[in-house]
């Protein structure tokens, strides 16, 4: 298989140079880096402990931005965020909200917005594997036809987790964990001088904000999570998740492709669905001219399947590889790749997602229990179970976690909101509903009845932005769990090319 046809769908890579440093219990706030300055935005640095069980040893810097409230009288306090990953950046998120995003200036009234780059990420201490695009074309796991691929994927991850633990930076990979980015936003807190704060995080970052009211309950004010992974974060559970979730969303898929017959995908769901299979065993038996295999090609669909405005793209994909032709060159924003900037490694993105995701939580370590679930998984979620089940470095990780996983529970003040798509590919609806479960009656769930992955303002849904934005805004949520409708139409295509 060509390398190059993952490599343009692998996850987004945003990073950026570093800032300025502050003293303890000082913020210097200066102009952000070029890659991220943005008007109203300003960066700073702290110091923080490489292990926070010696508070006194060594120290890795933290790299933070600041979107000043507009209105001072009615700012509240500080909002601190999370972009999700494990290992994206964050320093440019404050002003991706009101430019991109759009929150409502209510909202933005109500706080100074925080950015952050976890600890390993980006303008931070980085971390690296040292690996090239080809020893780690993508971060979700290959799809496996048999036992036999996923003893030959062992080798290959065994290598990644080798490369990581051999690392100029191999020192700091105990240490990236949730547990200990949670810590660091406290000292985020702390600096700012603010006796609370505010949590806005979206896919893994509903897991750190989990974690962070976990061990901070009386720290944090308003937590709003949207999109959740769950109470265990990225563990090998939520990995064979995936396939449930690519389940869930591809009838909105097949929704799109019979109402637009243009590409020949099929008529029925039934169609749809069985093109699908079509399509991967005709590439698997034989690669297209530009590089898909079978495996290239349900990591593309599931790639294009996070975002509605992405469906057309797909389907375009789809037709030109089913009538020989080259498929359309992806856009960046299908979780794609951008270069980092200089003085980051190149690996950085995927290497701080393996050091996260491989120390928080235990990982079989046996290859069998891997072609075990594969074979299991192959049935039960056929579309991309393979995949989702398939082993990863974390299996070979050359080190252990400092401290057992967070346990996320009901103890502390009632004031997390989660925000859940019912059909979402990434974090599917099962994790959503385990991590309500588990905080109990702190949180309460809002659902939305469509696909794709992030809700809060990424859909036109009125009943679930209304009540977030309020909810941020004014700290007024309902009195129960919340089942919002469809509110959004499917996108229609762009003119062929």
């Amino acid at each position: 298989m060509r390398k190059s046809v993952l490599a343009a769908v692998a996850m987004l890579v945003v990073t950026a140079a570093p800032a300025s440093a502050t003293t303890p219990g000082t913020v210097n706030w200066v102009a952000c880096p070029a890659d991220v300055a943005k008007p109203g935005l300003e960066c700073s640095t702290l110091d923080v402990p490489l292990d926070y069980r010696d508070p006194g040893g060594q120290t890795i810097e933290i790299a933070i931005s600041r979107m000043a409230s507009p209105d001072r009288g009615k700012r509240r306090g500080a909002l601190l965020t999370n972009t999700g990953g494990p290992g994206g950046v964050g320093l440019g998120f404050p002003a991706t909200m009101r430019d991109g995003l759009k929150v409502p200036r209510e909202v933005l009234d109500q706080y100074d917005v925080i950015g952050m780059d976890p600890r390993g990420v980006g303008h931070s201490t980085p971390v690296t594997c040292d690996l090239t695009p080809a020893e780690q074309p993508t971060n979700i796991p290959m799809f496996a036809r048999n036992a036999a691929e996923v003893a030959d994927e062992a080798k290959r991850v065994a290598k990644v987790a080798g490369k990581c633990g051999a690392s100029e930076t191999a020192r700091l990979l105990p240490y990236m964990t949730t547990a200990n980015t949670a810590r660091d936003m406290d000292r985020v807190r702390a600096v700012l001088g603010e006796p609370k704060v505010s949590y806005y995080g979206i896919s893994y970052g509903t897991y750190l904000g989990s974690v962070f009211t976990t061990m901070f309950p009386h720290r944090t004010d308003r937590v709003l999570l949207d999109s959740a992974t769950g109470p265990g974060g990225w563990d090998a559970a939520f990995s064979r998740s995936l396939g449930q979730g690519v389940e869930d969303r591809f009838p909105d898929f097949a929704e799109f492709a019979i109402a637009h017959p243009e590409f020949g995908l099929g008529s029925t769901p039934e169609q749809v669905r069985a093109k699908y299979f079509e399509l991967a065993a005709r590439l698997d038996a034989k690669p297209s001219p530009d590089g898909y295999t079978g495996k290239a090609f349900r990591f593309t669909t599931f790639a294009n399947l996070y975002f509605d405005k992405k469906l057309p793209l797909l389907a375009k994909t789809w037709h030109a590889l089913d009538i020989g032709e080259p498929a359309p060159v992806p856009d960046s924003d299908v979780p794609g790749g951008q270069a980092p900037p200089a003085g980051v490694p190149a690996d950085n993105y995927v290497a701080s997602q393996l050091h996260v995701i491989c120390n928080d939580s235990d990982w079989p370590r046996s290859v069998g229990t891997y072609q075990r679930h594969v074979a299991l998984d192959r049935v039960r979620h056929p579309l991309f179970g393979a995949a989702a089940a398939n082993i990863t470095p974390c299996a070979f990780w050359p080190s252990r976690s400092v401290e057992p996983p967070v346990e996320i529970t009901d103890r502390g003040p009632s004031t997390v909101l989660i925000l859940q798509n019912l059909r979402d590919p990434a974090t599917s609806l099962g994790g959503a509903r385990k991590l309500r479960e588990a905080f109990g009656d702190r949180a309460r769930m809002v659902t939305a009845d469509q696909g794709g992955h992030l809700a809060y303002l990424y859909l036109d849904n009125r009943c679930l932005n209304d009540i977030a934005t309020e909810f941020l805004a004014t700290g007024k949520r309902p009195s129960h769990d919340v089942a919002c409708g469809a509110t959004s139409a499917l996108p229609s295509p762009s003119p062929r090319r």
